[in-house]
């Protein structure tokens, strides 16, 4: 078993992450890619042996009626609002996966997570649109893990992963995932973004962990810096690369 730990976002000044952890997920692609000039300066920054992921962005996954579409200042016409999100397979989703993957390649990273809010039910128009978009998709050899919210079904779940090779992405104390061999874990606060992980929780965590060979722990919590150093510490003896 080989943990990787990290958190969503830097929740200190980089230089000082650097030293404390090996993984991050950079959160600012999702809700408004930054330049590749930017994105190449935190990989030079970066040790050798550090390791990006991050989440794609949100006209991938997202609809112009979503908050985060204010909070990161995007305005979309009324008329062309319904060619974005949902992994609708327009020339606009396509245009936003190729802005995320200018940034992936920046960043050496592995995987991108892609992020779906609750409104995106499995109907049959949302899983035609899954399916047609990452068919049409480069990989470049990238991991896409995607993170289903709301009404999914666990077997529609594993159908869809298996057949677009998708792992499926989970917080680990609301649902465990129906995909195996690599595991990621984005870990956003049992009772909400404030809530601080205890000794008892990250014992249960270490013990979600086994089952895998690769897992990720993402904290996305407000205390994550906190958090992530706790889980660490708790793995620390059995995993030294950590």
């Amino acid at each position: 078993m080989k943990v990787k730990i990290g958190c969503c976002g830097f929740p200190t000044a980089r230089a000082r992450y650097f030293e404390a952890f090996r993984l991050v997920e950079i959160q600012n692609t999702f809700y408004k890619p930054p330049l590749v000039e930017t994105a190449k300066k935190w990989r030079q920054e970066a040790p050798a042996d550090f390791e990006f992921t991050l989440k794609a962005w949100q006209l991938i996954t997202h609809p112009p009626s979503s908050p985060t579409y204010r909070k990161a200042g995007i305005k979309v016409d009324k008329e062309k609002a319904s060619s974005y999100g949902f992994f609708r397979p327009t020339p606009e989703v396509f245009q936003a996966w190729e802005a995320t993957l200018a940034i992936a390649e920046a960043l050496e990273a592995r995987v991108v997570v892609f992020q779906c809010p609750a409104a995106f039910t499995p109907s049959e128009e949302n899983i035609a649109n899954m399916r047609a978009f990452f068919r049409a998709i480069p990989r470049k050899g990238l991991i896409f893990a995607w993170e289903p919210r709301g009404d999914w079904e666990d077997s529609v779940i594993k159908e869809l992963c298996e057949e677009l090779e998708l792992v499926h992405c989970v917080d680990p104390f609301q649902r465990l995932p129906v995909t195996g061999g690599l595991a990621y874990f984005r870990l956003h606060g049992k009772t909400g973004y404030n809530y601080l992980f205890t000794e008892e929780d990250l014992l249960w965590l270490k013990e979600q962990c086994k089952p895998f060979g690769e897992v990720y722990c993402l904290f996305n919590n407000v205390p994550m810096w906190e958090s992530a150093q706790a889980f660490k510490k708790l793995l620390s003896d059995e995993s030294p690369d950590l």
